[in-house]
């Protein structure tokens, strides 16, 4: 699917072409390489909450210079199971979420989608394990506020895209039109 790399060139990795996955585009700001990928960690395990404004900012940006971009409707976090959220204590989705609804314009919904149970970190899997590990986690409480809607799914890394994909699949079998994600670093593609 068509991702816009911080030089906003719309391209589709190997994967992509051979596999499409549920989601429509993907937008991403940064390369998940040092001395970024020190911040999305600073973020996620060390509470240093300022980060995901600057995260948002930078998203926003290259949000903006990507040619042709059509704002989502509304942005959905990636839903955290509860006893990840408690031992962390916020969704650094959530976090980066907040800002960047204020920068563009657009509503954020922190509960248009749940994460029905809990599942293993993907930073920890590998391959096959990383689809089934997201298999069936997610819900939605709602189906009239995605229904023909354009869904903007916001994360802090895409990786191997297995959970972005399966949240993306859970919204276009509730109705929505499109998804686009919206992610702060990208781990480079493994073609």
């Amino acid at each position: 699917m068509p991702v816009a790399s911080t030089a906003s060139v719309a391209v589709a990795c190997g994967r992509c072409l051979a596999r499409r996955p549920a989601y429509d585009a993907t937008v991403v700001a940064a390369s998940y390489a040092l001395p970024l990928d020190r911040l999305v960690l600073e973020l996620k395990f060390g509470g240093q909450l300022a980060h995901a404004r600057l995260f948002a900012e930078l998203l926003a940006d290259a949000v903006r210079a990507t040619p042709g971009f059509v704002a989502p409707a509304l942005l959905c976090p990636v839903p955290l199971g509860a006893g990840r959220l408690a031992w962390r204590g916020f969704n650094q989705a959530l976090e980066i979420a907040r800002p960047l609804g204020r920068l563009l314009d657009i509503a954020v919904e922190p509960r248009l989608a749940v994460r029905v149970q809990e599942t293993s970190a993907q930073s920890k899997l590998h391959g096959g394990s990383r689809r089934a590990n997201v298999a069936h986690v997610f819900a939605i409480p709602d189906r009239a506020l995605v229904e023909g809607r354009h869904i903007g799914i916001v994360d802090d890394v895409m990786s191997s895209g297995q959970t972005l994909g399966e949240l993306a699949a859970v919204f276009k079998r509730h109705g929505a039109a499109r998804v686009t994600n919206l992610v702060f670093a990208r781990t480079p593609p493994h073609l």
